[in-house]
């Protein structure tokens, strides 16, 4: 899952390249914030895993980055900035991560190093 997020974080790299200027420091460094920070918190979510309460936290922050992530890749597509078609590509695999993310959430047990039980 964390590779999918990270492949994704890259794709709105590579899309964001070709917002105005005038979104530099609006549009363009919220979208590709948010959809680096659902990797980054995954990432330390997994080497927080024994702690089942800081795992959670971490996983929830991804989602929440997810979830925002969507929220400007709807701006992106009402102002016209990316295809409709692409912004619906991405937003159901976000979807998807969130679906993911959810899950382990509920479930950090399921995380926890097999040493630590």
């Amino acid at each position: 899952m964390n590779q999918l997020a990270y492949t994704l974080a890259i794709e709105i790299f590579k899309l964001s390249k070709s917002f105005p200027k005038e979104e530099t420091y609006s549009l363009t460094d919220q979208i590709r914030k948010s959809s680096r920070s659902i990797c980054t918190n995954i990432a330390e979510a997994y080497r927080k895993r024994r702690y089942p309460k800081n795992f959670t936290s971490k996983i929830s922050d991804a989602d929440g980055e997810a979830s925002e992530t969507i929220v400007w890749l709807d701006f992106a597509t009402d102002c016209e900035y990316i295809k409709l078609e692409v912004s619906k590509k991405l937003v159901e695999q976000y979807e998807e991560i969130g679906k993911m993310l959810g899950s382990m959430a509920d479930h950090p047990e399921k995380f926890i190093p097999k040493k630590n039980l």
